[in-house]
């Protein structure tokens, strides 16, 4: 019987690849992993490859214990440790006669949309070569301006630019449980999750392991982020990467049916021991996903300078099918410095300013996150516009661009409340 073959991105975390104590490379983790990727590859599907573990590869090769606080410091270690990380998988990669390609990426590499194609053209190449890119995001050059903040985030994003169908997470977890399972030994399992902003679970507030930078918290809003643009996220146990094997012919091989059967068909499986312990998280159906390109790359790729504030009627005209682009008459406020052309966040206010008691600065405070866009003016003009029809901006800026703050082909929404 034939099987689909997945375009998969796996996650590896620091600890995946780094003992926290010795700061020594875990080569027999490594090896495993290496062994597993070749498996599915082989196996007709698309592998991309997510790696954290620059720094602490720096910091074992010159004798530092802990991480520094000084940027510099921490760019310099990474800067020594990604030629060592690369150069070891490569090295495993090539005894099993698999090329892979390295790929470092900063938000401000893919700052511009044509940039943005380059990377995903890049990779999609990389993939119709048979080779697997090992991405990683540029501690070197990094700074907070222009982070993803962590690689849980960088590979929900390598997902949705790829449209990959499955995304694993590598954790020292097996699964998502309901409390820290390590503190509380009533913590549940949670194998199945369809409805994410419906979960009821306590997460860390922390960073995992003393190694890495990521814990379940930033994996819940990975795992978001992934399913919203189709690929289903699976959290799993990093020091066993063959589980990967097993979940996925668990999945080419699970029977049609509704999403509770699916959870059913899971549970039974894992419950038999057929079926490792994991987190499913289920992608959003074909309708609801985030299919275009534009669109995921202003709400990921990426980072908001400022906010638009609008009312509810605005919002409302927005989201129609038959939209214009935002214009100056349905802002509200403005907060933050902005130029023209970059991305700012678009919040609805509870109620019209003006028909209660509340302080603008309250009013803004309540105000709720919808979106994003890039703007056609500057914050500094947009404030002087704001309310005004559009045939008015002439003659408050002494010039009219444009006749929207945002063009409708750059305004974009993420699918609605799950």
């Amino acid at each position: 019987m034939s099987h689909k073959s997945y375009t998969i991105v796996i996650k590896l975390g620091t600890s995946s690849l780094v003992d926290e104590v010795t700061r020594e490379p875990r080569i027999a983790n490594m090896a495993n992993i290496v062994e597993t990727v070749v498996k599915l590859r082989r196996a007709g599907h698309r592998i991309v490859v997510v790696s954290s573990g620059a720094i602490a590869f720096g910091m074992r090769r010159v004798g530092v214990s802990e991480k520094p606080k000084q940027l510099a410091a921490v760019q310099a270690l990474a800067s020594i440790g990604q030629g060592r990380l690369i150069g070891l998988f490569d090295d495993m990669f090539r005894q099993m006669n698999q090329a892979v390609a390295q790929i470092l990426i900063t938000r401000n590499d893919i700052i511009d949309f044509t940039q943005y194609k380059n990377a995903v053209n890049t990779i999609q190449q990389l993939l119709a070569m048979d080779v697997i890119p090992i991405v990683n995001e540029n501690d070197t050059l990094s700074v907070a301006e222009i982070k993803f903040g962590d690689n849980d985030t960088l590979s929900a994003i390598t997902a949705g630019m790829i449209h990959a169908d499955y995304l694993f997470l590598m954790t020292d977890v097996p699964c998502l449980y309901t409390d820290n399972p390590r503190t509380n030994p009533d913590a549940k399992p949670v194998l199945f999750v369809d409805k994410i902003d419906e979960l009821a679970v306590k997460t860390d507030t922390e960073a995992g392991s003393k190694v890495g930078t990521g814990g379940m918290t930033t994996k819940l809003i990975a795992a978001e982020l992934a399913t919203n643009v189709g690929a289903t996220t699976i959290v799993t146990l990093s020091s066993q990467p063959q589980y990967i094997l097993d979940i996925v012919a668990s999945i080419q091989n699970a029977p049609d049916g509704t999403s509770q059967e699916q959870e059913q068909h899971v549970a039974k499986e894992i419950s038999a021991g057929r079926l490792p312990l994991h987190t499913r998280f289920v992608a959003l159906p074909k309708n609801e996903q985030i299919k275009s390109d534009r669109r995921f790359w202003l709400l990921h790729g990426l980072r908001t300078k400022g906010s638009l504030y609008i009312d509810s009627g605005c919002y409302e005209a927005l989201t129609r099918k038959d939209r214009a682009g935002l214009l100056p008459a349905g802002v509200v406020a403005v907060t933050g410095q902005f130029h023209e052309s970059e991305c700012v966040s678009i919040k609805v206010i509870p109620k019209r300013l003006g028909t209660g008691s509340e302080s603008l600065e309250t009013v803004l405070e309540s105000a709720v996150e919808v979106g994003h866009c890039r703007v056609n003016y500057s914050s500094t003009e947009i404030d002087l516009i704001k309310g005004l029809r559009s045939s008015e901006i002439e003659k408050v800026l002494g010039y009219a661009d444009s006749e929207y703050v945002a063009h409708r082909d750059n305004l974009a929404f993420p699918p609605e409340s799950r």
